[in-house]
């Protein structure tokens, strides 16, 4: 079965389909799921499999292509970039998209900045201890 058949979207409102179908790819990608310049599924492909829009997927497609994650081989379809840098980028890209979700949460709590250090830090140490442990 391929990775994209498995995919699983929530189609809640916080986030949009296309983005999510996007951070789907991209965690993939970065995971080694998905191997520089390997082949996915074209729009139509991919919108049967997980039951959307062609619309949605097609603009999933254009902002990994514009993000340099993907480009399209006329005829072929599209692939994966074989930009080794980019899995790195796209790493640290999610990471600090999680980094700005968790830190605005943090705040929302009304924690200052100094205690969202300290109580990552805390949970960092822990969950390495915990580790250690096991």
């Amino acid at each position: 079965m391929q990775l994209w058949e498995r995919f699983s979207l929530s189609f809640d409102n916080r986030m949009p389909i296309y983005r999510q179908i996007t951070l789907q790819f991209s965690r993939a990608f970065v995971r080694g799921e998905i191997k520089p310049g390997e082949r996915i599924p074209s729009i139509r492909e991919l919108s049967a499999l997980i039951k959307v829009n062609t619309n949605t997927v097609q603009r999933a497609y254009q902002e990994m292509e514009r993000d340099g994650l993907i480009g399209s081989k006329r005829g072929m379809g599209y692939y994966f970039t074989e930009d080794t840098n980019m899995t790195v980028k796209t790493r640290r890209d999610l990471a600090l998209d999680s980094l700005r979700c968790f830190v605005g949460e943090m705040r929302a709590l009304g924690l200052a900045d100094s205690e969202i250090v300290a109580e990552l830090t805390s949970f960092v140490e822990g969950e390495a201890s915990n580790e250690a442990g096991s």
